[in-house]
């Protein structure tokens, strides 16, 4: 499979890295969960590493390896090579690494990503019906769901025919004619809000927040804007201040009075998925997540600057 990221971006097919069911905590219900591969930031504390790629990669999960081999000699072009007794990957050689992974008898390396249709993904997605009625549905994310526009755009359309309730979580980094295409087929959507401060956000996530600004004030005095909760992780050392939720919150009322925000504590675990990809975390000593004393100062500090709905799950 050799489609270029542009490629993959615009193709009738998509990418899906994972769907998790029985979701109880991306939107209302009980949810099916889509991940959208790709992603246009790199914040440096993502919690889904496996999704930043545009296109499938190779997880390597060291504990289940019985150092066979068996994917050393698969390897055509120096992707895989044992070195001093430890299997080494090169992600960015060119070669069939499926065909690899499926030498490997104990399921130690797989792709962290499939490829399916609109009419798969819709398929996959009705398996949990019987669990939608009652507030439930599916939830789109990622990675960034958008950078998949066409192929977003065509699964929220059949989920609609079905009558599916649908959500979406998006960085909401992209052009606001996507967001405009979108809207008519979701009924929720949470989008980030990480840093308001410019150059900060450059630092920490490799963009600019311009885009992400305006189209958050576009959401916010939209027909849905009841329907939009605006978050903010809480990364400790980065967007975990004062300053920033102050500043956010202002921002926020600002465009839509009544406008639901919530701030999401500390998810240490995301560290553990960042060795199948030979990554390095951004805390080398993970950092605890904040303590409930700790959490209602930050949710004490955004209602002193104007937020009145704060959700907190």
């Amino acid at each position: 499979m050799k489609l270029s990221q542009e490629q993959a971006m615009t193709a009738s097919k998509g990418y899906i890295f994972d769907i998790k069911r029985f979701a109880t905590h991306d939107g209302k219900g009980i949810r099916t969960t889509v991940f959208f591969k790709g992603c246009p930031l790199r914040c440096r504390w993502c919690q889904n590493p496996d999704g930043l790629s545009c296109l499938p990669q190779v997880l390597y999960m060291e504990s289940k390896c019985m150092h066979c081999l068996g994917c050393v000699h698969a390897s055509k072009h120096g992707g895989i090579k044992r070195v001093e007794d430890k299997i080494c990957i090169s992600r960015n050689v060119n070669e069939d690494w499926k065909a690899i992974c499926d030498v490997c008898p104990t399921l130690a390396l797989s792709m962290d990503a499939k490829e399916y249709t609109v009419d798969e993904c819709v398929h996959e997605i009705l398996k949990d019906e019987i669990f939608f009625k009652r507030e439930g549905g599916v939830t789109f994310s990622g990675g960034e769901p958008f950078l998949q526009n066409d192929f977003l755009i065509d699964i929220l359309k059949a989920c609609k025919e079905k009558g599916i309730h649908t959500a979406i979580e998006t960085s909401l980094y992209t052009d606001l004619e996507n967001v405009q295409r979108a809207l008519p087929y979701l009924d929720q959507i949470y989008c980030d809000c990480k840093l308001y401060d410019l150059e900060l956000h450059k630092q920490y996530t490799g963009v600019s927040n311009e885009k992400i600004l305006k189209n958050i004030a576009y959401l916010l005095q939209s027909e849905k804007k009841a329907h939009v909760i605006v978050r903010t992780p809480l990364i400790p050392t980065m967007t975990a201040s004062f300053e920033n939720i102050s500043s956010i919150s202002r921002f926020l009322v600002s465009c839509y009075e009544d406008v639901r925000y919530e701030i999401l504590n500390y998810n240490p675990l995301a560290q553990s998925k960042y060795a199948y990809l030979d990554m390095e975390y951004c805390f080398k000593e993970n950092p605890k997540m904040y303590s409930s004393e700790k959490m209602q100062e930050f949710y004490d500090c955004a209602k002193q600057n104007g937020i009145k709905n704060l959700v907190i799950d």
